[in-house]
């Protein structure tokens, strides 16, 4: 068995990683608030995350398989759709997701 110092040194030191592993990203964002290389970021990244993740979608999908196909090209027009009306990067990948669970349910391959 442990002895009580071993085991006290080994949270304080597993605590202090903890914390400072939080902090970390806060110490390092703070001096870069005015970056206008982060404010074009901010812009930017919110479309190329869903290209990305719309590519990846696309990826899988084989025309061969009509009914699979169909199915995630629908989810990914309402994606598309819902993202132009509300600018809403979760709303999108939520309505999409749910229409293409429920399009692969009732229309089984």
């Amino acid at each position: 068995m442990s002895s009580p110092l071993y085991l006290t040194a080994a949270v304080a030191i597993s605590a202090a990683v903890t914390w400072g592993l939080r902090a970390l990203p806060f110490a390092v964002l703070t001096p870069l608030r005015g970056s206008a290389v982060l404010r074009l970021l901010s812009l930017q990244m919110p479309a190329g995350i869903m290209l990305i993740l719309a590519l990846y979608t696309l990826h899988q999908a084989r025309p061969d398989t009509w009914p699979a196909f169909v199915s995630t090209s629908l989810a990914l027009a309402a994606a598309v759709g819902l993202h132009l009306k509300t600018r809403n990067a979760v709303i999108s990948v939520l309505g999409a997701t749910a229409l293409h669970v429920m399009l692969s349910t009732l229309w089984q391959v």
